[in-house]
C-alpha cells in the first residue's frame, strides 16, 4: 500500500505543480485548459490515494475502493500523456520521471483491481459511459481546441510609392514610400525581422528584336537571383543586375503587432539626379512568429559579420554579404514544454550586399547556431512557433519624367 500512496501522491504533485503553471501562464487556450485538466486530475489523485487508505485498512466508505481505482486511473492517463509530452522535449530526467510514474500507476492499478474492488453498476455499462465520454471529449477538443490552434494567418505589407520629388537646388530627388502592415487576424505575432530595400536597375532598349539566347539569359537571372529580384521578359528592354541604393528596418526587431491591427510608416530614398539608373524597383518583407506558440524576450544586438559578429558556416558561403545579428531567448507556449526542452533562441540574419537585401532567422539551442537545419526541421519551427514570412514588391518606379527636369 506505501508504494501505491507514494506513486500517486508523487504523480499528484507533478500533474499538480505543471496544472497551476499551465493555467496560470499558458499562451493558448489549449493550455489552459490542460492545465486545468492536470489540477482537477491531481484533486482527483489525491482523493484515491485517500482512499486507497480507507480501502486497505478501515473500509468506512463502502466505495473507497472504486474511487482509489478512479485515482488511479485517471493519473496513469495523465502520467502517459506527459511521457508522450516529454519524447517532444530534450530531458532525459522527466522521461524516465514520468515512465516509471506511468509503469508504478499501471502495477497499482492492477494492484488494486484484485482486491475485489465493487462496482456498483453493471461492468458493460461503465465501460460503454466511459467510451462515449471518451469520443465526446475528443470530438469536443478536436472542434475546439486544435482545429483554432492549427489554422493558419498571418499579416499582410502594402506599399504605395509616391511621385518623385526634385530637391530646391535641382542636383537630386528623392521617393517616397509608405509601408503598412494590417493584422486582420485574431492572432497577435512578434516582428522576427522587417526589412525594406531599393534597387536600382539600369534599362537600356534595343534598336532590334533581341535573339531567342538573350531572353533565354534573362529567364535564368530568375533562378539565379538571391533577392528575389527578378525582371520580365522583353523584346526590346535588355534588364542589366540590380544595385542596392537603399536598405533599412521598417518595424523594429522583436515588436508586435496585435491582433486587428496595423502599423505605418513612411521612408524616402534619396539620390543624386545624376544616378545612372533608369528606374527604381521597391521590395518590403517582414518574418513573423505567432504570439500564441512562443514568448520572445528582448532581442537584442549581437554585433555584426564585419567585426567579431559569430556568423554560422552556412552563411559565410555566401560572398559580398554582410550581415547584422540580433538575438533573443524563446519561451515555450506551456510549462510543460518550457521545462523539458533546453532554452532556445531566435537568431536574427539581417542580410544585405550589393544585390539586395534579406532577413533569414533561426531557432535553435545555444551553440548549434552553425547547424544547418533540414527542410523537416524547418516544418517543425514552423509548426511549433507558427513562423509565416509576408512580402510585398517589386514597385518599379520610371525615373525618366525626374530626369527630365534638370
Amino acid at each position: 500500500m506505501v508504494a501505491i500512496l507514494l506513486v500517486l501522491l508523487l504523480s499528484a504533485f507533478l500533474m499538480g505543480r505543471f496544472g497551476v503553471e499551465n493555467l496560470s501562464w499558458a499562451l493558448t487556450y489549449t493550455g489552459r485548459i490542460t492545465g486545468a485538466i492536470l489540477i482537477v486530475a491531481s484533486i482527483t489523485t489525491v482523493l484515491g490515494a485517500a482512499a486507497v487508505v480507507d480501502h486497505w485498512y478501515w473500509n468506512g466508505f463502502p466505495y473507497s475502493g472504486l474511487v482509489a481505482l478512479i485515482g488511479t486511473v485517471v493519473a496513469l492517463l495523465a502520467n502517459v500523456l506527459l511521457l508522450l509530452q516529454t519524447f517532444e522535449g530534450d530531458s532525459t530526467a522527466y522521461r524516465v520521471l514520468w515512465g516509471l510514474l506511468t509503469a508504478g500507476c499501471l502495477w497499482a492499478g492492477f494492484a488494486l483491481w484484485r482486491t475485489s474492488v465493487v462496482i456498483p453498476a453493471p461492468k458493460r455499462v461503465a465501460a460503454a459511459v466511459v467510451v462515449s465520454s471518451a469520443l465526446a471529449l475528443a470530438n469536443f477538443g478536436y472542434q475546439t481546441l486544435y482545429k483554432p490552434y492549427q489554422h493558419g494567418a498571418k499579416p499582410v505589407i502594402k506599399m504605395t510609392v509616391g511621385e518623385p520629388m526634385l530637391s530646391q537646388d535641382r542636383k537630386a530627388f528623392s521617393v517616397p514610400v509608405d509601408i503598412k502592415l494590417e493584422n486582420q487576424s485574431d492572432l497577435g505575432f512578434y516582428v522576427l525581422g522587417a526589412e525594406f530595400h531599393a534597387m536600382g536597375e539600369r534599362v537600356p532598349l534595343s534598336a532590334r528584336d533581341r535573339l531567342r539566347m538573350q531572353w533565354r539569359a534573362d529567364a535564368e537571372q530568375w533562378s539565379n537571383s538571391s533577392f528575389r529580384e527578378t525582371h520580365p521578359l522583353s523584346r526590346r528592354e535588355i534588364h542589366q543586375p540590380g544595385q542596392l541604393v537603399a536598405a533599412q528596418p521598417w518595424m523594429p526587431t522583436g515588436h508586435w503587432i496585435e491582433s486587428n491591427d496595423e502599423f505605418v510608416t513612411r521612408t524616402v530614398v534619396q539620390l543624386p539626379i545624376n544616378a545612372p539608373y533608369d528606374q527604381l524597383a521597391f521590395y518590403a518583407t517582414a518574418s513573423f512568429a505567432r504570439k500564441d506558440r512562443l514568448g520572445l524576450e528582448r532581442v537584442s544586438p549581437k554585433g555584426n559579420s564585419w567585426s567579431g559578429g559569430r556568423v554560422p558556416q552556412w552563411m559565410k558561403a555566401q560572398k559580398d554579404v554582410d550581415s547584422v545579428i540580433f538575438r533573443g531567448r524563446v519561451r515555450e507556449n506551456n510549462a510543460i514544454d518550457e521545462l523539458t526542452r533546453d532554452p532556445r533562441f531566435v537568431t536574427v540574419y539581417w542580410m544585405f550586399g550589393p544585390h539586395g537585401a534579406d532577413v533569414i532567422e533561426t531557432i535553435t539551442r545555444k551553440g548549434e547556431e552553425d547547424h544547418v537545419i533540414s527542410d523537416a526541421e524547418s516544418r517543425e519551427l514552423v509548426n511549433r512557433y507558427g513562423i509565416v514570412e509576408a512580402q510585398t514588391g517589386p514597385f518599379e518606379q520610371t525615373l525618366w519624367d525626374i530626369k527630365a527636369q534638370r
